[in-house]
């Protein structure tokens, strides 16, 4: 028996610690907060993607809203994510080409960005600062962005977390969109721990610049040489920061000692996805975009991001896109750019200078075909992703295309990625030529597409169609 004449006062403690110990842990699931052994509470919320989840927008002057879109200016609403509220939430329009068109094409089906903290310091959603609802602009699937992220994860690349949504604005339904988690302090903490580097997104202010920053190539020691990165950083940078990347970019500049400059397994994973979906609006095309720069103690990591345009549809800016499928479908994994282009994007090509590199990308292309493809985990992926958006597709009033468009769109993206898959197949074994020279040589080589329009993955048909309803 405890004596003592304390007892009642020991009990009581003991039972306000554990009050205590109880909010706090409540508190922390619905701040989103997690330990280093644990995911973010808004992964199984949101971004449980075995479910199309519901958002509710709620905007009184929402016409107002479409007509600035434009402007890409946040506006405050109130948000309901599957029943649950949030007030004062930054909302604005998002995309480059996509937002530019929609517009010019009298549609008003933007992409849009989802802020919790940008009114209220601190807020999220479970721990997440920022989303995005991706409109499948070009995208007729509404498939091809959640496939490819897909499969960067499968080859263990850091990407972002999606999950479809059916969007209503004021109880009036919207449309299906995407919700992507944005690369941002929950990103990093979730895929880096809590002591994350720095994270940029790399972009030019005009096309016609030289843009070598964007390219990551080296140009000298000065921070003003690199205003393209440095000026699209998501964490705030000190000069340390700076010299340290630029130190990493000389490094990479020069060829030798790649390691201590370069994440190289994982640049190597993310080069072998990115090459596969044949998709030109990234760092392998001539814009040279698209992609997020991730640096920790001096050791650059190359990121994936915005895929509407892959699989051979990419022809925004291109004076003479390429549009035969048995070339996009057959493109060479050895050079999967033009001479001109390659050449001024290190990351990649210097690199493949390394023999024991280029050899270790081909061993993970054979990994990502024979276990991601040949395995049946990409049909059985996209027949079940289809099965499961096909009724919201079918309700969408603010598609780009009908309803049977989208089914077409889904066996067309079904039969591209497979004879992709094929012709890679080829060109590791030997049988397809896997470089420009080599296909040009030997054409009769390649895999026959003759069944494959890849225009029935949407395109500026859709849009002027979409128009006229």
């Amino acid at each position: 028996m405890i004596r003592s004449k304390h007892i009642d006062l020991i009990c009581l403690a003991g039972i306000i610690l554990t009050i205590l110990l109880t909010l706090f842990l409540l508190s922390a699931d619905a701040l989103g907060l997690w330990t280093a052994d644990s995911s973010p509470a808004y992964e199984d919320r949101l971004f449980d993607s075995d479910r199309v989840h519901s958002i509710d927008i709620r905007l009184e002057d929402w016409e107002g809203f479409l007509a600035e879109a434009g402007e890409e200016e946040y506006v405050p609403c109130t948000v309901v994510i599957d029943g649950e509220t949030f007030h004062q939430v930054g909302l604005r329009a998002k995309g480059n080409n996509s937002l530019r068109l929609t517009g010019e094409y009298g549609l008003s089906r933007y992409s849009l960005k989802l802020e919790f903290d940008h009114y209220i310091k601190g807020a999220s959603y479970h721990g997440l600062d920022k989303f995005s609802l991706d409109s499948s602009f070009q995208d007729n699937s509404y498939m091809k962005t959640f496939l490819t992220y897909d499969m960067f994860r499968f080859m263990g690349v850091p990407a972002p977390l999606c999950s479809y949504v059916f969007v209503t604005v004021n109880g009036e339904a919207w449309g299906l969109f995407l919700a992507i988690e944005e690369p941002e302090e929950a990103f990093a903490r979730r895929n880096f721990g809590p002591d994350y580097g720095e994270l940029y997104k790399p972009d030019y202010r005009s096309l016609k610049d030289e843009n070598a920053d964007v390219a990551l190539r080296y140009t000298g020691d000065d921070p003003a040489l690199y205003d393209n990165i440095f000026r699209n950083a998501k964490f705030k940078t000190s000069e340390a920061d700076r010299q340290r990347l630029i130190e990493a970019l000389r490094i990479l500049d020069s060829g030798e000692n790649l390691e201590t400059a370069v994440n190289v397994d994982e640049v190597l994973r993310y080069f072998t996805v990115q090459v596969f979906v044949m998709n030109w609006d990234s760092y392998l095309g001539p814009t040279g975009h698209n992609y997020f720069l991730y640096e920790e103690d001096g050791i650059l990591s190359i990121l994936p991001w915005d895929y509407n345009l892959a699989f051979g549809t990419y022809a925004l800016g291109m004076t003479d896109p390429i549009r035969d499928p048995s070339v996009l479908i057959n493109y060479p994994i050895h050079t999967p750019a033009e001479g001109e282009v390659m050449l001024e994007r290190p990351l990649y090509h210097n690199l493949m200078q390394t023999d024991e590199y280029f050899d270790r990308y081909r061993r993970y292309f054979d990994q990502f075909i024979t276990e991601y493809f040949e395995s049946g985990r990409f049909e059985a992926t996209l027949r079940q992703t289809s099965r499961l958006i096909a009724p919201y597709v079918e309700a969408d009033p603010t598609a780009f295309c009908s309803y049977e468009d989208h089914l077409l769109a889904v066996d067309t993206l079904s039969a591209v990625c497979l004879l992709r898959a094929q012709s890679v197949r080829g060109q590791l074994d030997g049988d397809i030529p896997a470089t420009l020279r080599g296909q040009a040589e030997y054409p009769e080589l390649k895999v026959d597409t003759s069944g494959i329009n890849l225009e029935d993955l949407g395109d500026f048909d859709d849009l002027e169609n979409a128009s006229k309803q």
